[in-house]
């Protein structure tokens, strides 16, 4: 670089007298913030608390910044959509336990894990078809019917309900309480 006086003359008016005449600035009292240095040294003793206040500005600005449609989020499209997940629906399943007075032990509200035990010579296998279904009824026993087990109705979902009566059809059922 190079200090070279630029091209311009210089103007014959002394310097400073192009400047507006001075004025009489008024008197007013100095601006003070009140408790600044008190808060800042309160917020550094609260460090916790400052944590978590940043916590909550990030996360609302994260959330302010995100994806506003219900397609999802902002960027690459996806290869496969991924699919959409349905509640699972409950249905009332009546089901025959071959043991009558376990029944009698269940009242509304329970939850019990329903097995069935294959019949057979050889001793059969035994395996859960339901898990936690929750019972909703449990119906009064009709006179005689105590040799043929007892009825309970279960909230399960659909498909459940479909392994419960594909499961009675071959074998003996039977509830442990959860």
């Amino acid at each position: 670089m190079s200090f070279a006086p630029s091209p311009l003359p210089l103007s014959p008016r002394p310097p400073g007298t192009d400047a507006p005449p001075t004025c009489e600035v008024p008197h007013f009292a100095p601006v003070r913030v009140r408790g600044g240095r008190h808060q800042l040294r309160q917020l550094v003793r609260h460090r916790r608390r400052a944590v978590a206040v940043g916590l909550v500005v990030t996360a609302a600005a994260l959330v302010a910044a995100g994806p506003r449609d219900t397609e999802g989020a902002r960027g690459h499209p996806l290869a496969d959509p991924v699919r959409e997940h349905r509640p699972a629906t409950t249905v009332s399943a009546p089901v025959r336990i071959a043991d009558g007075a376990t029944v009698r032990l269940l009242r509304p509200g329970d939850r019990v894990d329903v097995i069935a035990a294959e019949e057979s010579a050889t001793g059969g296998d035994a395996r859960v078809v339901a898990r936690g279904a929750r019972v909703s009824k449990v119906p009064e026993a009709l006179d005689g019917m105590a040799d043929s087990g007892a009825l309970v109705v279960l909230s399960v979902p659909r498909s459940t309900a479909a392994r419960l009566v594909g499961a009675s059809s071959t074998a003996r059922l039977a509830v442990t309480l959860c």
